[in-house]
């Protein structure tokens, strides 16, 4: 962990830099790790992932489902073309957060890098 500089977690996954690319001047780069799977995306793909994961919740359920919030019913798309993902109710919920809380992070840091540059 001492090779990350953690940007946000929850109990599905973490966002980080890795910070050897920060040494090397990619500070655009974030590692979005949920589940078994890992996206490296920039602020902007996140953005659309966040974009993805909103239209996600407004899908309804199979209707008459017996298996509530432990289906995976919902199909989630993700930045990347080829991937999508199958996801419960309470998994997007975290997903959510996750990159909620990403987006919050990194913009929160570049606002405070932009104050303290006057």
């Amino acid at each position: 962990m001492q090779d990350i500089y953690r940007i946000y977690h929850n109990s599905i996954g973490i966002s980080f830099q890795w910070k050897r690319d920060l040494n090397n001047g990619k500070t655009d780069i974030i590692q979005l790790v949920f589940g078994n799977t890992g996206f490296y995306l920039t602020h902007t793909e996140i953005k659309e992932f966040y974009n993805k994961v909103t239209v996600a919740h407004q899908l309804k359920q199979c209707e008459g489902c017996t298996k509530q919030n432990k289906c995976n019913s919902y199909l989630l798309q993700t930045p990347s073309e080829k991937v999508d993902l199958s996801v419960s109710e309470e998994e997007l919920k975290l997903i959510t957060d996750l990159i909620k809380g990403t987006l919050f992070q990194i913009e929160l840091n570049g606002y405070i890098n932009e104050i303290c540059k006057n």
